[in-house]
């Protein structure tokens, strides 16, 4: 799956002639040629073997047989990626343990999207990207030095297919367990000489999954719809225009928790709250889940679009400018329970607007033994959020003396701006060895307001009567809060909007040198820094040092990777070994406030000092025809170096040096199988299973038991015929087979901590016809 690990088997990556069909009859051994594997990871078509870096890629059709509907579903075919249910409708990923827990619309992530080069700055804008695909490419380590964001941990790079020559179409229908019906169709094809275009659709509905265990009820329906239209014009010999215009619809339930544990954050309040301390946990199965949506229906409201126009001119043979100019609009809308019970404890209501506009000019230059891009970048990213948090029958409502404080909103505007400009020069040294540096300089920008607002009449007067005792007798507030005011107070206990700025800049950079002795030989090294600029905290606050923004933080990655065939054209190695120097790791916890009286509560903070030290290795294997075999093994060993104390999920003040990340386990293996065979000259068929391996890890510092993730393991089976006659494709597929109960997150809000559960067992079948 790259050149360090590489894709299970390269005839499931994009080849070298995207038009040319699989083979349905198998190859003889003895004849076997490897298909050469194309990606854009430096921005010009190129064959992964000839790529000296960690590059997943992973071809469209793949994506669609293992499953993989979104980004999250990535974990199943690229070594070291980490997804977790973040309980806010926000995806979070991790890419070799560099991530950043973040749940708000405007969390920008250390893993970069994109969608044929354009970016996605925003996390919650990427639930649309994986559908109608050419291939996937995940590259890993620090990247800028030539995709247009700077990031710490990685980039995905999602290629859609592209208009065809000639007109195609084809429909797609998939049915599994709990009634869920994917659609999916497309149509393709030129208008005239000069301009071709593709439309493709999906939808996904159905699927009601969980349970509650305390009543009859269910939830996790989807209602899911997407589309994406491209048009390419050849305006001239040599210059071209392709306009992309996707988005997508989400009314689907927020997924449901599952309660894990009863930890009051005010013991001494446990009367308040008789019911919840009886409350029943949730049993060990996967369906079991409770909620709360009398009234409050739980589930999202969320639709997104983004224009993007490419303009490609080539000056001469050599020579050419590329354009990428992108707008991107996101209306949020989601509720949710986040006690994990029925009872009226907790609820939250998401509402905001994420924008983005982007352009990118980059110079690009093709010659004998070398080739450079130069170009600048731009983006002006804003985002508003107002979210509701009810907190109604929890010890926390009456954690302060002067009364109840059940109601209040997180009212935030956050606009981000950056200009950079980057370039990358290659050059071939010797017949064998090939050096490459690029350099990327970034000015980032951020702007900030934001505050708690009260929320009822109740909290007001609490509030109110809290806050002039606080100030004593000779200062009193001016006067009575009111429902809408700040209720974020400063360390005179004075309420009032926190606005801000943080202006950051940054030098990335990337030395690499690649060694090619044989064909299909390489041994490679590089050096690279990288930065994912500062953050302005998203969350409900009390106090307004809460919301002191965290500055930009550094990985500076080594890396030392080589493949090589092991036994002729069936057996081959790669693997690497990378080492992480991690600096001001930004990371959700909990701080000392201002007033001290109202304790440590939550924020974003830097982790001074940590790193990163991991191997990758992977074997490909084609023993017969037919037959394609994998194993990947990744070790990862995290660690917080300096001297960092925090405060737990308990609020209890600890030194984290020493312990590892959280979301990253120690190790990942992956296995995967495929064989096919043909039936007669119009049937041919295919067996394939893959299966995944993670460590226990955690969900948070402080090594407590409430947060052990446990280890898992995964197995999926897939199995189909395709009728060569009619263009049909037939394929049954069962998802965790073994029916394994797990959970990648565990979160903690009030009064419990409560976990999300993966998918249980699922069966379906899937009908593909194309025209």
């Amino acid at each position: 799956m790259s050149t360090a690990v590489t894709c299970f088997s390269a005839a499931y990556a994009q080849t070298a002639d995207d038009n040319e069909p699989e083979s349905a009859a198998p190859e003889p051994a003895s004849d076997f040629v490897q298909n050469v594997v194309v990606v854009t990871a430096q921005r010009r078509s190129q064959s992964l073997a000839e790529v000296p870096m960690s590059i997943t890629a992973v071809s469209g059709e793949r994506l669609e047989e293992v499953g993989v509907s979104d980004v999250s579903d990535l974990v199943k075919v690229t070594p070291g990626l980490s997804a977790v249910e973040s309980g806010a409708g926000v995806p979070v990923y991790s890419l070799r343990g560099v991530g950043f827990f973040d749940t708000s619309i405007g969390a920008r992530p250390t893993v970069s999207v994109y969608l044929d080069e354009v970016p996605l700055p925003f996390s919650v804008m990427t639930s649309g990207t994986s559908f109608d695909l050419q291939r996937v490419e995940v590259l890993k380590g620090p990247q800028g030095t030539l995709f247009g964001q700077n990031s710490t941990g990685g980039a995905i790079n999602y290629i859609a297919n592209r208009p065809t020559d000639s007109f195609e179409a084809g429909v797609t229908l998939d049915y599994s367990s709990f009634d869920r019906i994917q659609s999916e169709g497309f149509i393709s094809g030129p208008v005239n000489d000069a301009l071709r275009m593709r439309l493709a659709v999906r939808g996904d509905n159905g699927g009601a999954w969980q349970e509650s265990y305390t009543r009859d009820d269910e939830h996790g329906e989807r209602r899911f719809w997407q589309g994406r239209f491209t048009a390419d014009l050849d305006v001239t010999d040599n210059f071209d225009l392709s306009f992309t215009l996707s988005g997508f619809k989400d009314e689907s339930d927020v997924q449901a928790s599952q309660l894990s544990s009863v930890l009051l954050q005010r013991p001494v309040a446990a009367g308040a709250v008789p019911l919840l301390i009886n409350y029943p946990l949730a049993p060990e199965d996967a369906r079991a889940a409770d909620w709360n949506d009398a009234g409050f229906p739980l589930r999202r409201d969320n639709e997104f679009y983004q224009a993007a126009l490419r303009a490609n001119w080539e000056l001469t043979d050599n020579l050419s400018i590329i354009s990428l100019t992108s707008y991107a609009d996101l209306d949020l809308h989601q509720r949710a329970d986040l006690d994990a019970t029925s009872l009226p404890a907790v609820f939250t209501e998401n509402m905001g607007t994420a924008t983005s506009f982007a352009q990118e000019v980059r110079l690009v230059g093709d010659y004998d033994r070398s080739n450079w891009v130069v170009g600048l970048s731009y983006a002006d990213d804003d985002t508003t959020q107002i979210d509701d948090y009810q907190i109604p029958y929890t010890t926390g409502a009456s954690a302060i003396p002067t009364g109840p404080f059940t109601r209040f909103f997180l009212d935030t505007e956050q606009d981000f701006k950056t200009t950079a400009v980057f370039g990358n020069y290659e050059r071939d040294l010797t017949d064998t060895l090939t050096g490459s540096v690029g350099l990327r300089y970034t000015q980032a920008d951020l702007d900030y307001a934001a505050c708690s607002r009260v929320g009822n009449q109740e909290t007001a007067n609490t509030l109110t009567a809290f806050f002039n005792i606080l100030r004593g007798p000779s200062r009193p507030l001016p006067a009575p809060l009111a429902v809408g005011d700040c209720l974020t107070v400063d360390g005179t206990v004075t309420p009032g909007q926190v606005t801000g700025e943080l202006n950051e800049d940054s030098l990335a950079w990337r030395v690499n040198l690649s060694w090619s002795p044989a064909d299909r030989v390489m041994v490679y090294g590089n050096v690279s820094q990288g930065y994912k600029s500062g953050s302005g905290p998203v969350l409900p606050a009390l106090a307004a040092n809460q919301l002191s923004p965290v500055v930009q933080e550094s990985v500076l990655a080594y890396e030392v990777g080589a493949r090589s065939p092991l036994i002729g054209d069936w057996l081959d190695a790669s693997g690497a070994v990378f080492f992480y120097n991690y600096e001001d790791k930004q990371l959700k916890s909990r701080t000392q406030v201002e007033p001290a009286v109202l304790g440590a509560l939550e924020g974003i903070v830097n982790v001074p000092e940590s790193e990163i030290l991991g191997v990758e290795f992977q074997l490909n294997a084609r023993p017969m025809p037919g037959l394609d075999l994998s194993l990947t093994a990744t070790h990862i060993n995290s660690e917080v170096t300096s001297d960092f104390e925090g405060y737990t999920i308990t609020a209890a003040l600890a030194n984290f040096q020493g312990e590892s990340f959280p979301y990253t386990p120690e190790n990942q293996l992956m296995a995967d199988a495929r064989y096919s065979w043909n039936i007669n000259d119009n049937l041919s068929a295919f067996v394939a299973t893959t299966i995944n391996y993670r460590s226990e890890t955690t969900a948070g510092f402080g090594r407590l038991p409430v947060l052990d993730i446990d280890a898992y393991t995964l197995v999926d089976l897939q199995g189909g015929v395709n009728v060569s006659d009619g263009d049909w494709k037939i394929v049954g597929y069962v998802r965790n087979l073994t029916d394994e109960y797990y959970w990648n997150n565990v979160a903690r809000l009030n009064d419990t901590t409560r976990r999300f559960a993966g998918m249980p067992r699922t069966y379906g079948i899937r009908v593909s016809k194309t025209f």
